[in-house]
């Protein structure tokens, strides 16, 4: 009689089991790369460009590896965390992210968009709205840009968004409110973060 094939590691342990197993044997750490370094580039190459995400991405990875013992493994998902470090890099080349979204308002474009972010801006008539909601997102306070595209681009709760930031979760919905209001105001009483227009 054949035994069955087990599942692999990579598919049957947690984000968090795979982090404690790693504290052993580190190249355990390397599958929670395969399972995530996709997301954490598509939102870094949206906010920093292709060639820029490429490096914060390996500088995301190579943080959360000498982070991970002190990774909540209470926490079973760890795509939270990883956004938390990538956004620190992110900061670091903030006036590249502001002159990237002044470039995009001077020619209505944005980076490309993935499924939940261009059907947000499909329902606020995306080629009219482009243009002032990159002028927008330059104008925006670091802090609020970071929970407003969390929230938009990354698709994160708010409880994760405030585990990304290591911030209370009250904080993250005064700067996401905060940051609504002006991209909305900006867009003509329009957001394209939400599922309606106010």
């Amino acid at each position: 009689m054949k035994r069955p094939t087990p599942m692999p590691l990579s598919t049957t342990l947690s984000d968090a089991a795979l982090i404690e197993r790693s504290w052993r044997d580190p190249e355990d750490f390397a599958l929670l790369f395969d399972r995530h370094a996709g997301h954490i580039h598509r939102y870094v190459a949206r906010r920093l460009g292709d060639d820029t995400a490429d490096d914060v991405v390996s500088e995301t990875f190579l943080a959360a590896f000498r982070q991970r013992r002190d990774y909540d493994t209470a926490r079973p998902e760890a795509l939270p965390w990883l956004y938390g470090i990538a956004t620190n890099f992110i900061r670091r080349h903030q006036r590249a992210e502001i002159h990237r979204y002044k470039a995009y308002s001077k020619m209505g474009v944005l980076p490309d968009a993935d499924d939940a972010a261009e059907q947000a801006l499909e329902r606020a008539s995306a080629h009219a709205v482009r243009r002032p909601l990159a002028q927008a997102l330059a104008s925006l306070k670091a802090r609020d840009r970071d929970v407003l595209l969390l929230v938009a681009w990354a698709d994160l709760a708010y409880e994760e968004v405030a585990n990304a930031l290591s911030i209370p979760i009250g904080t993250v919905r005064s700067r996401l409110n905060r940051a609504r209001g002006i991209v909305r105001n900006a867009l003509g009483s329009t957001d394209p973060t939400t599922e309606q227009s106010s």
